[in-house]
């Protein structure tokens, strides 16, 4: 170590043990992501061949602002600017909902359900980052894929992620509409898979909330009134005569959620509530419906 200087190993472990202090939710590791991000690193793992490399006092300015914006508790995903969505690059920042590992199942249900439907349509209600749209055009052979949100600020950051996915020309299978819910979509031609990742945190449960969640994720892209599902509600009803028949219609959901959706699926006799369905840890996060 050159002249008492720190090397990479010391600030690793001085961070992962303030994030620690300060609540952070898997501090070893969020410190690796920000140090390898501000030091320029290509990924986490050249870390580990830098350990004993000591840093500069330029290299410790660019990483301090960094670590403090963490132990604030704002959003990884936020200082690094980005995140993977089944392996495409997202762009993450205030305008939309975080992504998370959990929602890309929506995309595989969905591939499911259109094995041997030709050119279908989908349509995905609430997009945000743009995600869950962008991963249907780009593994979805032959899909027409519209997205929509009700926010302007969510659906320029879609666009810009459609742009980084390489989905912007003109013969582009994906596009965007501004709307509240089902009323974006204006054309008259049926839709063969709805998806929706819609707000379903229900109103009072704001001081439960991570404050990653609560402080930093739009209000917006949250919260669904009293219990949660408000627009989940408003969406099913909407969908009466909108849907191809047995297309199906693909919702995350809160785990608790899904009983009460089923009980109440009389309320939409042109729909059939299939299932609830499970993500890859175990708890309840999807309900499928279909049209009848």
């Amino acid at each position: 170590m050159a002249n008492g200087q720190q090397t990479v190993l010391d600030i690793l472990n001085k961070t992962t043990a303030f994030f620690q202090k300060k609540g952070v939710p898997d501090p070893r590791l969020d410190a690796q992501y920000i140090l390898a991000h501000g030091l320029g690193m290509k990924n986490r793992m050249d870390l580990y061949l830098n350990f004993e490399k000591p840093l500069t006092a330029a290299e410790l300015d660019v990483l301090r602002p960094l670590v403090a914006r963490r132990a604030n508790r704002e959003p990884l995903q936020h200082i690094v600017g980005d995140t993977s969505f089944r392996g495409f690059r997202i762009k993450c920042d205030p305008r939309a909902l975080i992504p998370r590992p959990e929602t890309e199942e929506l995309v595989d249900l969905a591939k499911a359900r259109l094995e041997g439907i030709e050119n279908p349509f989908i349509v995905e209600v609430g997009t945000g980052t743009g995600a869950i749209a962008i991963s249907c055009a780009k593994e979805i052979a032959g899909a027409h894929v519209l997205a929509t949100d009700i926010s302007a600020d969510a659906l320029a950051l879609a666009k810009e992620n459609a742009e980084i996915n390489q989905l912007t020309d003109t013969t582009s299978p994906l596009q965007f509409t501004q709307g509240d819910l089902l009323d974006a979509v204006t054309t008259d031609s049926k839709i063969h898979c709805l998806i929706a990742n819609l707000p379903y945190i229900p109103d009072g449960e704001k001081e439960k909330l991570q404050p990653e969640v609560g402080n930093f994720d739009p209000a917006l892209a949250l919260f669904g009134g009293a219990d949660g599902l408000d627009l989940v509600r408003k969406l099913l009803t909407q969908t009466e005569n909108r849907l191809a028949s047995g297309a199906p219609i693909l919702l995350e959901i809160g785990s608790e959620q899904a009983a009460l959706l089923e009980a109440e699926a009389a309320n939409y006799p042109w729909l059939k509530f299939i299932a609830s369905h499970k993500d890859y840890c175990g708890n309840i996060r999807f309900v499928e419906y279909k049209a009848v």
